[in-house]
């Protein structure tokens, strides 16, 4: 029988409502936790944004339990800071809001977006700096016991990191480089990019199971609900499961119908509680 902690992807999701008005909707609809790209405008918003924020996560009632570090214009089509070196230094101040936030809200996991590639910079130059600063990030999470996330992008054709060991060789280099002081960076494991992105999903998930910091899902084609499309779903989070995964899965689909959240009965909206015990996935 397959469980599942789920948290849902506030940026992806329920994009008709205010973005502080979405915590809420989601706790009513049933679930403890919420995920955030990242949900200011400038990599440094002001104090009375962030605070703004950190009330909303609060009054709500759930768990912030996945945070974007700024990534630049997303609807732009860019996919993050990391590697861009004209930008380091903004992409480390927006690492310092979000463990701030973190600070009070008990975040544990933040995504670094790689970056596209820059045309007229060199590639190896890129590679350098973004581990570089991915070390600086990893170091300033594990000050509050937090992973930092790399992950692999589909639908981005300069994104460099199309399937898991792009992510892998990332980390694996960033290890190398601090001498092997680093140790809580991992794969954030979108099943839909890996997927769509020609990766064997199922390999990925037994190959890098211990290396997996985080799951995200949505159906392909499409990007839909779970049950939308041909992934088994069910399948792989069984499979995370027996290789030990605990963590949250991730709900980062584009909604298709007026209530994205009714693929799932409400009982099984998996609350999590002590030890990791929660309600059933929605498939027996």
């Amino acid at each position: 029988m397959t469980t599942a902690a789920f948290t849902v992807n506030c940026s992806i999701l329920l994009t008709d409502r205010p973005l502080l008005k979405r915590p809420s909707v989601v706790r009513d609809a049933g679930f403890d936790a919420v995920e955030f790209c990242w949900p200011f405008t400038e990599p440094v918003p002001s104090d009375r944004e962030t605070a703004a924020f950190i009330r909303a996560i609060a009054d709500a009632g759930v768990l912030l339990s996945g945070l974007d570090f700024a990534a630049g214009d997303m609807a732009a089509g860019e996919r993050g800071m990391l590697s861009d070196p004209c930008r380091s230094s903004i992409f480390r101040d927006s690492v310092d809001v979000a463990i701030g936030i973190a600070e009070v809200l008990g975040t544990k996991a933040f995504n670094a977006l790689y970056g596209n590639r820059i045309d007229g910079v060199n590639p190896a130059v890129q590679d350098e700096i973004a581990v570089q600063n991915l070390a600086y990030a990893a170091n300033a999470a594990d000050r509050i016991g937090a992973v930092v996330l790399v992950e692999p992008v589909s639908g981005a054709r300069a994104y460099p990191l199309k399937k898991a060991i792009d992510a892998i060789e990332v980390i694996d280099r960033v290890v190398a480089d601090c001498d092997h002081r680093v140790r809580n960076l991992r794969l954030l494991a979108d099943l839909y990019h890996l997927s769509v992105n020609g990766d064997a999903v199922g390999s990925v998930l037994d190959t890098y199971g211990d290396r997996i910091g985080h799951v995200q899902i949505a159906d392909a084609p499409g990007r839909g609900e779970p049950g939308t499309g041909t992934l088994d779903l069910v399948g792989y989070l069984d499979q995370l499961a027996a290789n030990g995964y605990r963590g949250y899965v991730g709900l980062e689909y584009k909604a298709t119908r007026p209530d994205p959240f009714d693929w799932l009965p409400r009982a099984r909206r998996c609350i999590p509680h002590a030890g990791g015990a929660c309600a059933p996935l929605w498939q027996n």
